[in-house]
């Protein structure tokens, strides 16, 4: 459900490992692009209203669903992304899928200091944390249901970098926070690894190992992309210091690349 930056490379992925993938999308023109990439394609849009499209025909045909839908509560944007998980989840209720991977994200555990781990209590302090959460309790919750949870950090990859953003800031104060990030190549690693081992019920932080401050690491990323460098000049020293360890996934004698980010 979404396939978007993360979700249509994903899919792309399972198609390669001989998965028969079926995609959403709520572009007709994006109908047949998913087509062309061996992904059967659904036109399905939802809202906290009402859901477009045959979702029931989406369901009838998948044994796992990978939901992959952003919050997008951000800029003025007030529709209730708790209430559309809450539509689809009672047309997943009238169907036959059990097996569920929930696609959240770290903000659920707001300003928690030091190291963080699948067991931290989440504390989310933004509505999108808020809103994550409350959802996947929704999911995680149901007993008839085997659901996980992927709680990734800040997402890194094709077309997609902070640095481009912080380049263009002057008077950046957070230089010695630490990063808390992960390469799109790893979440669909992370991802895969679910689905092949059977890891359901669980949940697991999305976070790459190697946690460098904001500094150091985005004035590296600009040099190698050739864009301005943040200015740190007035860097604090850490307020929060928080380090969020992908422990469940690792404790699985799994590994992210390590190429990716360093």
């Amino acid at each position: 459900m979404g396939c978007g930056w993360l979700g249509l490379p994903l899919a792309k992925q399972l198609v390669a490992d001989s998965h028969n993938v079926h995609g959403t999308t709520t572009s007709k023109e994006k109908i047949v692009v998913l087509e062309n990439l061996g992904i059967t394609a659904h036109e399905i849009a939802l809202s906290a209203a009402t859901i477009g499209g045959d979702v029931q025909n989406f369901l009838s045909q998948i044994d796992f669903l990978i939901i992959n839908v952003p919050p997008k509560l951000r800029n003025g944007n007030s529709e209730s992304f708790y209430e559309k998980m809450g539509l689809f989840y009672d047309e997943i209720k009238k169907s036959s899928v059990s097996h569920i991977i929930f696609v959240s994200s770290t903000a659920v555990y707001g300003n928690i200091t030091g190291e963080i781990t699948e067991d931290s209590i989440p504390q989310p302090v933004t509505e999108s944390g808020k809103q994550l959460l409350a959802s996947e309790q929704l999911f995680s919750q149901d007993p008839e249901l085997n659901s996980t949870i992927i709680r990734f950090g800040g997402l890194i990859g094709p077309n997609r970098h902070p640095v481009i953003m912080l380049s263009k800031r002057p008077n950046l104060t957070n230089g010695n926070d630490p990063i808390n990030l992960i390469h799109l190549d790893d979440c669909i690693h992370m991802i895969s690894t679910i689905l092949k081992n059977n890891y359901w019920g669980e949940i697991f932080n999305g976070v790459y190992p190697l946690h460098p401050t904001k500094k150091e690491y985005y004035t590296q990323e600009a040099l190698k992309i050739s864009v301005p460098q943040p200015n740190y000049s007035k860097s604090l020293p850490s307020k929060l210091n928080k380090i969020i360890l992908a422990k469940n996934f690792t404790d699985k004698s799994h590994r992210f690349n390590t190429s990716v980010i360093s």
